[in-house]
């Protein structure tokens, strides 16, 4: 897939004020690490992740969605009269019915001509999204369009803790499927879309690549259908090992597809944004597709995995900390269980940022990652 006609115009994004680290999960699993002798430092150790960030309980991902679209539109100066199309493509959503764009379409206040509706393709559904409405724009259906996605891990983590202590017969390498279920963390993130001809930017979307490898779909699965606003308590078996190497396998035998789209070599990359995993799964993916790490900016260790709004929201962030400048080629390196993986090119030029707001907001960040490292 190949554009001539799309700016990817903003990025909004919201983070939760509750910081939860891997040592405070150790200390709630007190009873399972001492039954199965763990050592304690087991989690950050395997997986690399300090801190997720938890939502209060309660908070309907709609909320948090219309707060980082409201941003995106608001840091592009384009009207919410303008948008054409409106994707909800988060994992996590008020209900099962009705979508949850509904709700984020009505707090914004967006036209009743404006399409809306939600995706699920697990950690690819704002990637997902970010095509659909590209394509829309690229036929000239719309002029602009918005993507948007909260994820939600506290009801996750907490039911994962839960059933660790309570299953008494659970051996060490029986709770492997449920690491990564640990690992994963909260956040909100918006992308605005438009026709280059209304975009202040013209930062070019050019080219998207997709491949599916759906015989690894049972890897990492879900009980059944949950829905966070309902209050269920979702369950996830994962297995980690063997869904990094079939979905590093599939990232490897993709990204020659995607430089090839957008006329690319390897070395002109000059910056990556990918899904946040892990350290361990970066290191390998990073390798695989034969990229420096210096391209790489990451945020798995202090936001941990927050699913669909990993990568956008770790790109929303590197953007405000001035990691692209104009003319660099951006690459967006998707993989979500399924296993599928979507990669986008985008040629950068301008970064849209409401200094007022973002610069206080990045001290605070500033801070948090200080004591982190400290």
């Amino acid at each position: 897939m190949q554009y001539r006609n799309v700016c990817v115009e903003s990025f909004g994004y919201t983070l939760p004020e509750e910081i939860v680290t891997s040592e405070d999960l150790e200390r709630q699993l007190e009873p399972l690490y001492r039954r199965l002798r763990l050592p304690e430092g087991r989690l950050e150790a395997m997986t690399g992740i300090a801190q997720r960030r938890f939502w209060p309980a309660g908070t309907l991902p709609s909320d948090k969605s219309a707060e980082s679209a409201r941003q995106a539109l608001d840091a592009a100066g384009v009207r919410p009269d303008q948008v054409g199309a409106l994707i909800h493509g988060s994992v996590c959503r008020d209900h099962l019915e009705p979508a949850t764009a509904c709700r984020v379409h009505h707090l914004l206040g967006l036209p009743a001509t404006c399409q809306i509706y939600d995706v699920s393709n697990a950690c690819l559904g704002l990637l997902n999204g970010i095509v659909q409405v590209a394509n829309m724009i690229e036929l000239g259906h719309v002029r602009a369009g918005l993507v948007v996605g909260t994820e939600s891990s506290r009801q996750l983590v907490e039911h994962t803790i839960t059933t660790l202590n309570a299953a008494t017969h659970l051996t060490r390498r029986q709770i492997k499927t449920a690491i990564a279920s640990l690992t994963i963390g909260s956040g909100s993130c918006a992308v605005l879309l438009v026709d280059r001809r209304l975009s202040r930017t013209q930062n070019r979307l050019l080219a998207a690549t997709v491949r599916a490898h759906t015989r690894w779909h049972g890897l990492c699965q879900s009980g059944r259908d949950e829905a966070v606003g309902s209050g269920m308590q979702p369950l996830m078996e994962t297995d980690s090992e063997q869904l990094m190497t079939e979905g590093i396998q599939t990232g490897a035998e993709t990204f020659p597809e995607f430089l090839a789209a957008c006329g690319w070599g390897r070395q002109q990359l000059e910056r990556v944004f990918c899904h946040q995993v892990g350290l361990t799964h970066r290191k390998l993916m990073l390798e695989a597709l034969g990229l420096d790490p210096s391209v790489d900016f990451s945020t798995v260790t202090w936001l941990g995995n927050t699913g669909s709004v990993a990568l956008p929201i770790t790109m929303a962030i590197g953007l405000e900390r001035g990691v692209v400048a104009a003319g660099d080629r951006v690459g967006m390196l998707g993989i979500g269980s399924g296993i599928n993986c979507l990669m986008l090119a985008v040629q950068w030029q301008r970064t849209l940022i409401r200094t007022q707001l973002e610069t206080p907001r990045m001290r605070k960040l500033d801070r948090e990652l200080s004591q982190i490292s400290s």
